[in-house]
């Protein structure tokens, strides 16, 4: 409204307006200046020439002359008083800042004459003072302070004396990440264009930041050079780096160089803005590229790793990765020890380090082995405490009747759990004497508490052998004096074969009725002739106890019957009367001692086999 003020008086006035302009001062001038010659038509006259130079839109100089509850009223030199409303006067807090006397610029808003009413704006007068100023700084391509009140659409609202807009793409060099920091805060901008008519300002904030990095970048190409130490402020977070600014160059700091250590991630250490100090690695003036490096600012933690971490020395460390087959060890920054999965216990299997550690924990261990060339160091934990297999022989000798429970069973054996994580083994062989045991849980189950004879240590191959058949004396070590050779016994059939009879004669105890054995005549089958669970009566042939074997005969049963015949026939014979009686009792009498002769030679034949 400033610039149709300026129109209006750039306009050529009308010939009553100069001769009124050659004889009246300007408005508001004093009674002093009035020669008092005039007449009241002439002073009229001059009153109302003043007057006509007020306009809508003009911007005056006024004196508050009262301060009422909805109006100010303003003295501008008019025949009333104009009028604003106090509300433009009244703070955040409820507060009214204007008193009598105040003078400041006023907008002249509504002027009509005929009702003699004026009113007055002292906020519009500002902003019109405040579109002046913008087009001042415009022309002369300068700068202005202002702050930013909220976030919009697109960007931010700036209070500069008027609301301004500032795009988000124009509010920093790179993209804002977080917008909200920025809102409140106080910042120069460079005016891009403005508009009075639709009240539109765009500001800038990145046209600054860019030619002061264009100047920053000049003078740090100058000075920049490799192994140069220099400080920079964090640009941008990448998976493989950080980008960090020089001073208008950036250069990248890699995440191989940024520790000694280990790093996951970039992000882990800095921050967007943090300030760090760097080296240069390596400069190419041509391609303005620049390799930057932290972890050369410190020494290389392997030159002395010999002589900090001696073998069989123990150490200190914290957990900082797991894999499958071990268990990573942070010594120090940028020294990190392996512990395999197969040195972390002396007893246990262990499938995955987790079983044993957990990342983050303390722990100690001790180094095995160390190669600071290849940067490794071989770590174990089991070796922080005494190796139970070298004294288990000693607790434990064999022979030695020992207690506990059933830990695992397989189809192979019993696992019983005796101290220090050590388990012994109890084969399927090792449990009964007699018994004939298909799996271990026929027996026994989990839990169960049971004593067993400690057969064999083998400490190369961490085994530990033991026998719960031994703990009783060897049924077969005694069967010899229970079955007499010849002695006639009876038992049940528990299996039948192609090759004989198979005869329990106690629990445990069998017997084997070769075919040629059942009968004098020809048997293809024993099957033809007897079922499971018949009970027979046979006679021990012999008697192997190491091979546990007993052998019987039925057929040999049955001939002993027909020689105790013939024998009793040839006792109770009558003195022989004639030659041919005397001649068949010494028949008989030879049968007799044939069988006998063939059935001892039949028995030390088959001892022999």
């Amino acid at each position: 409204m400033n610039d149709i003020a300026e129109e209006n008086e750039n306009q050529p006035m009308n010939t009553d307006e100069l001769e009124t302009q050659e004889t009246v001062s300007e408005p508001g001038m004093g009674m002093e200046d009035i020669t008092g010659e005039e007449t009241m038509e002439e002073l009229l006259g001059i009153y109302e020439s003043s007057l006509s130079k007020f306009e809508e839109g003009q911007v005056v100089t006024g004196t508050v002359i009262s301060v009422g509850k909805e109006k100010v009223l303003v003295d501008v030199g008019y025949k009333s008083e104009g009028q604003i409303s106090i509300h433009e006067f009244i703070d955040e807090e409820g507060n009214i800042n204007v008193k009598v006397d105040d003078k400041f610029e006023v907008m002249i808003e509504v002027w009509d004459e005929e009702e003699e009413t004026v009113l007055l704006s002292h906020e519009k007068a500002k902003k019109v003072k405040v579109w002046d100023a913008i087009k001042e700084i415009y022309d002369a391509d300068e700068t202005i302070e202002g702050v930013i009140t909220s976030r919009v659409k697109g960007g931010f609202s700036v209070d500069i004396g008027l609301l301004a807009f500032l795009p988000g793409s124009q509010a920093d060099l790179r993209p804002i990440r977080n917008m909200d920091e920025m809102v409140n805060k106080t910042y120069t901008f460079k005016v891009l264009k403005y508009n009075k008519k639709r009240n539109n300002i765009v500001l800038s904030r990145r046209v600054l930041l860019e030619a002061k990095r264009d100047e920053l970048r000049s003078t740090t190409l100058e000075t920049i050079e490799n192994d140069k130490v220099m400080d920079g402020i964090v640009k941008n977070i990448t998976e493989y780096g950080i980008f960090v600014d020089l001073g208008g160059v950036d250069g990248l700091l890699h995440i191989t160089d940024i520790s000694w250590g280990r790093v996951k991630h970039p992000s882990e250490l800095f921050s967007v803005g943090d300030n760090i100090t760097v080296k240069i690695l390596s400069f190419d003036f041509e391609k303005e590229r620049v390799s930057l490096g932290m972890k050369q600012l410190t020494p290389d933690p392997w030159t002395t790793a010999v002589e900090k971490y001696p073998i069989n020395s123990k150490i200190k460390g914290k957990v900082v990765s797991l894999t499958d087959y071990g268990a990573f060890i942070e010594l120090e920054e940028g020294v990190e020890g392996l512990i395999h999965v197969s040195e972390m216990s002396w007893t246990r299997k262990v499938r995955h380090p987790s079983q044993m550690v957990a990342v983050g924990e303390e722990i100690e261990a001790v180094v095995l082995d160390l190669k600071p060339d290849n940067r490794r160091i071989s770590l174990g934990i089991k070796q922080t405490v005494d190796n139970p297999w070298e004294i288990i022989s000693q607790k434990y000798p064999v022979g030695t009747i020992i207690e506990g429970k059933i830990k695992n069973i397989t189809e192979f054996g019993l696992f019983i759990g005796i101290d220090d994580d050590i388990d012994g083994l109890v084969h399927i062989s090792d449990i009964s004497w007699t018994k004939r045991i298909k799996h271990p849980s026929e027996v026994y189950k989990k839990n169960d508490t049971i004593q067993a004879v400690v057969l064999d240590i083998d400490k190369s191959n961490e085994r530990f052998s033991l026998g719960i058949k031994q703990t009783q004396a060897d049924p077969w070590e005694s069967v010899a004096e229970r079955y007499e050779v010849s002695k006639e016994i009876s038992g049940v059939i528990t299996n039948l074969t192609d090759f004989g009879v198979f005869v329990e004669l106690e629990e445990g105890i069998e017997g084997l009725v070769h075919v040629s054995e059942i009968s004098k005549e020809n048997i293809k089958s024993p099957k033809e002739h007897y079922q499971i669970g018949d009970t027979i009566t046979a006679k021990v042939m012999n008697i192997n106890s190491d091979e546990r074997r007993i052998g019987l005969s039925i057929k040999r049963l049955e001939e002993d019957d027909d020689d105790k015949y013939l024998e009793d026939f040839a006792k109770n014979m009558k003195p022989a009367t004639s030659s041919f009686g005397e001649l068949l009792r010494n028949n008989i009498q030879e049968q007799l001692e044939a069988n006998k002769s063939q059935e001892d030679a039949d028995t030390e034949e088959k001892d022999e086999k």
